[in-house]
């Protein structure tokens, strides 16, 4: 499989993801991942190639939804993803192209 841009990834599917930067990350871009909030226990957040501190509100509707948030430049996104991918965790990502 080959994708040029951001990417969802949740347990269900792999998604195109139309955020380009951090600063666009928000609740309405994360829809999906709330929507399967009960598939879910961590979240990875690949946020290209900038270090990004999530704001408050994100962070505590993460904590509403009961998932565990980590975010990261998007390398290492994608690298922490696929470790939990393969110890069977129940996780989703979301990566921002670089």
């Amino acid at each position: 499989m080959s994708h040029r841009g951001s990417l969802l990834c949740l347990p269900d599917g792999i998604w195109a993801w139309p955020v380009t930067t951090a600063a666009a990350v928000s609740e309405a871009a994360l829809s999906r991942v709330f929507d399967r909030a009960g598939d879910l226990d961590f979240f990875v957040l690949g946020t290209g190639v900038e270090p990004w501190i999530v704001p408050a509100p994100l962070r505590a509707r993460f904590r509403q939804a009961h998932i565990s948030l980590d975010a990261m430049t998007t390398g290492p996104a994608v690298r922490t993803y696929n470790v939990m991918l393969m110890e069977s965790r129940r996780v989703g990502a979301g990566l921002i192209a670089i």
